[in-house]
């Protein structure tokens, strides 16, 4: 068996031109400015620097205005928080991104909580909040977190159900395990139903014999962030496997997953690069458009 290979590329290609043509009607309709959103960025950080300007990019083909506030790495608790709040107050912003992770082991100290607790729920387009993260565990969301988001969107938009099948996610993040896991066991999607009443165990790291958990998955999501930690005997034949790990070894990009492997087993598989990763910064526009749309 060879397993299919999930292309988030195209699928999120897909969902920025949705979301293009939906901020042109917003605008037009309601002869609003552009939706907002606006990118906080501490510290030189080459990685995040790169994410942020694919961001910008990304709004600018959607329609959407992108905004980016740099601060140096030694900024400070106290200053960052004084950015945030003018940006809440700030009508003309509809959502705000605090990059992260943010600078550590200098002698300046950031209290990531503290900071993501600050941002105005009803423009928290990355769901952090948790205002946000309760309503999602309520199933009534107001914004779903976007890498989630996007995997959900990828199984619905490729055909692949999960309803009354075991899914096992490996990695318990604020960012992606926890919520995935959520969004998965409940009774509706925001793809049909086709992508929700799973039956989800919540994996990680200390789990005892992860192999075998694994292996009685019909789809399994790995979010550990260990560079391919799950191999080919990992995983059930025929299973879903959706890879959100992205780590560098040496001079190649691999994740969570070792792919080679894996694709000899599954039936269906995410790549890395051009799997997950393009679908998150899809869903950060959709959720753009989502918070000025709630603001109006």
């Amino acid at each position: 068996m060879t397993a299919q290979i999930l292309d988030g590329k195209s699928v999120a290609a897909e969902i920025r031109q949705e979301v293009a043509a939906a901020v042109a009607k917003y605008v037009a309709d309601s002869a609003a400015a552009a939706p907002c959103l606006t990118a906080v960025l501490v510290g030189e950080d080459p990685a995040s620097q790169v994410y942020v300007r694919n961001k910008a990019r990304a709004c600018e083909k959607a329609g959407i205005d992108g905004r980016t506030h740099r601060l140096p790495a030694d900024a400070g608790q106290a200053e960052l928080m004084r950015l945030i709040a003018e940006l809440n107050a700030d009508p003309g912003v509809n959502g705000i991104l605090v990059q992260l992770p943010l600078p550590s082991g200098g002698t300046t100290k950031y209290d990531e909580r503290e900071i993501l607790d600050a941002i105005d729920p009803m423009k928290d387009v990355d769901a952090f909040s948790p205002v946000n993260v309760g309503l999602l565990m309520q199933g009534r969301p107001r914004f779903l977190p976007c890498t989630p988001h996007g995997i959900v969107q990828l199984l619905g938009r490729s055909g692949l159900s999960v309803a009354g099948k075991k899914v096992c996610v490996v990695g318990r993040s604020d960012i992606v395990g926890k919520p995935m896991a959520m969004m998965l066991a409940q009774k509706t999607g925001s793809c049909g139903p086709g992508v929700a009443n799973a039956t989800v165990t919540l994996a990680h790291s200390r789990t005892a014999d992860l192999a075998a958990v694994c292996r009685e998955a019909d789809c399994l999501i790995a979010a550990v962030g260990r560079p391919e930690m799950i191999t080919g005997d990992m995983i059930k034949p025929g299973a879903i496997v959706i890879d959100v790990g992205i780590n560098r070894v040496g001079d190649k990009l691999v994740g969570d997953v070792a792919f080679d492997d894996a694709k000899q087993v599954a039936s269906a598989i995410t790549p890395v690069p051009g799997g997950v990763g393009p679908l998150t910064i899809a869903m950060l526009l959709h959720n753009t458009l989502a918070a000025a749309k709630l603001q109006s």
